[in-house]
């Protein structure tokens, strides 16, 4: 059968972010299984780097397929707005540049699990006692500077604005169902709650909600897929809105039932 391209855009985007969250969800539940994740992120380095020695090549190649898997969500980011019929809307655009750069930044903090974490790990457990010593600081400093800051801060505050973004414009423009909106802006702001655990690694005694990380993470990752399938059922989004409208675009959307279907650094 064929296709328009505005078709296959839909198809592609919408196949993206439903394949996107069940891959990574897969990645991240055998890092779960063979590593205690994210778990494991608040240990000192005495168990970290032991246990990540003991995982052997196959840990380490696991965290290669959670940074790609979670990086594969770059591609449908960039083009939600073109699908969207939204291309020219200053605040989808925005939205779009953070949402991309989110992903960068969690790529970074899982991909230092594969480049920096094995020789630290290595040196660690074969090291002398001020071998280990000086292993475990610059674990510390990696750790905070490359997990917490970067791929935790900074990655889920991204994301998280993208996330809400996306959701307000569903709301607004009721060219995706408004239950998806809705849910959006719910698991972001459960997501947004899961800071004080990483804000605890540097200021001790901040509030922290041990279930924000857990119920957002997964809640954020199931409502990608479920993006992805309301965007695969619609057979009709783009609506581009006139020249100069871009900030309150026209939006004709035909009705459709909900579709119903984790992911976090």
């Amino acid at each position: 059968m064929n296709t328009t391209p505005t078709t296959r855009l839909r198809l592609v985007t919408g196949g993206l972010f439903l394949l996107g969250s069940l891959v990574f969800a897969a990645a991240a539940t055998a890092l779960s299984v063979m590593f205690n994740w994210p778990d494991v992120l608040r240990e000192p380095a005495d168990v970290v780097l032991p246990a990540f020695a003991a995982g052997g090549p196959a840990l380490v190649w696991t965290w290669f397929a959670a940074a790609w898997t979670y990086g594969l969500l770059t591609i449908p980011i960039l083009l939600l707005p073109a699908v969207l019929g939204l291309r020219g809307n200053p605040v989808m655009k925005v939205a779009t540049y953070a949402g991309a750069a989110s992903v960068l930044l969690s790529l970074i903090g899982f991909l230092r699990w594969v480049f920096v974490v094995p020789a630290l790990a290595g040196s660690y457990v074969t090291g002398d006692g001020q071998t280990r010593a000086a292993v475990a600081a610059a674990w510390t400093a990696q750790h905070q500077f490359g997990g917490a800051l970067l791929g935790e801060h900074l990655g889920q505050l991204l994301v998280i604005a993208w996330s809400a973004a996306v959701s307000i414009m569903i709301l607004r423009s009721g060219i995706l169902p408004r239950w998806l909106g809705v849910a959006g802006l719910t698991v972001s702001t459960v997501y947004l709650l899961n800071q004080g655990d990483i804000l605890a690694t540097a200021v001790p005694g901040f509030p922290v909600w041990d279930l924000a990380g857990f119920i957002g993470s997964t809640g954020w990752g199931l409502w990608i897929a479920a993006l992805g399938i309301s965007i695969l059922a619609r057979p009709s989004l783009s609506a581009s809105p006139a020249p100069g409208t871009a900030t309150a675009p026209s939006i004709t959307a035909t009705p459709s039932r909900p579709s119903t279907t984790g992911i976090g650094n």
